[in-house]
């Protein structure tokens, strides 16, 4: 390690704590946090690590407070704050897919578009990206901080909500339809624009990037390696999908070759007995935790 080289990293707390520890785990990270700290242990001496909320993370990688940190592209759009992005990493609370902030009313609602909500009330946390929604939709309507219940604020409190969801279920469950689409939001490595012209800052946050999507590039691969005969190498060949071409090696017994590739784990379990039944054996399934290009 350079001698007194810290890396400020802001990771988030709460709903996106869990699933972002973990998803450092496998990118050989190993981030230790207690129920009541906001200061988590690593096994990385070059890291300095702080949990705050995602909604703030932004406007304090931007003031310096942070080098870098990772928040929802949602909350640097509402927080309008300056910072370089550095990668966008495809996960969320509960998937690894796009959140998304809708506008949604009680299923008995007249309110059938955006149109419809001239002078309105309208409740969220998103306030900033909501009032430019109604601004380009030239719509005039009033927009007020939630501070959590939104769904149950539906047409009793306000007339409508702009609340996240990411497959919608909550809403349904809450007798809500969805009337339009405001932004899909994923969550990004961001940093600090002076942080990332220091060299030693940026090509360490650009090796944390790379880990990070790799661990996420393999959410649902495993390996599989396997010995083929040569006369059956062909027919195990066309029943393998995979990244690139597998790699195949010579063994020490003539006439055969082991192959490892790299595949969805969904196809699996159809995969293996197709492949054994082609002449395929000694066949290992292994987990993955990085899948680097």
């Amino acid at each position: 390690m350079a001698e007194g080289k810290k890396l400020k990293l802001g990771l988030p707390k709460g709903s996106l704590q869990e699933s972002t520890i973990e998803i450092f785990k496998r990118a050989g990270i190993r981030v230790h946090a207690s129920e009541r700290s906001y200061f988590p242990g690593c096994d990385d001496d070059e890291l300095d690590i702080m949990l705050v909320r995602s909604q703030e993370m932004a406007r304090y990688v931007a003031d310096g407070v942070f080098d870098a940190g990772l928040t929802g592209h949602d909350w640097v759009m509402e927080s309008g704050a300056k910072v370089h992005e550095i990668c966008e990493l495809m996960y969320a609370k509960t998937g690894f897919r796009p959140v998304r902030w809708v506008l949604a009313v009680p299923n008995d609602s007249p309110i059938k578009s955006v149109k419809d909500l001239e002078g309105k009330r309208i409740a969220t946390e998103l306030v900033g990206v909501v009032k430019k929604y109604l601004e380009k939709n030239k719509v005039k309507a009033e927009v007020e901080f939630s501070w959590g219940a939104t769904e149950a604020k539906a047409g009793f409190l306000v007339d409508a909500i702009v609340e996240l969801t990411e497959t919608g279920s909550s809403l349904r469950a809450n007798k809500l339809r969805i009337v339009e689409e405001l932004l899909t939001s994923s969550t990004r490595f961001i940093s600090n624009e002076n942080s990332w012209k220091d060299a030693w800052k940026r090509e360490k946050m650009e090796n944390m990037a790379m880990l990070l999507q790799g661990a996420l590039a393999a959410e649902g691969m495993v390996g599989l390696k396997m010995n083929v005969a040569q006369k059956d190498l062909d027919k195990v060949m066309k029943l393998l999908p995979a990244l690139k071409r597998p790699t195949i090696a010579q063994l020490s017994e003539p006439g055969w070759s082991a192959l490892e590739v790299v595949i969805e784990e969904k196809t699996v379990k159809k995969l293996i007995p197709q492949l054994k039944r082609a002449g395929a054996e000694g066949i290992i399934e292994y987990a993955l935790n990085k899948v680097i290009p």
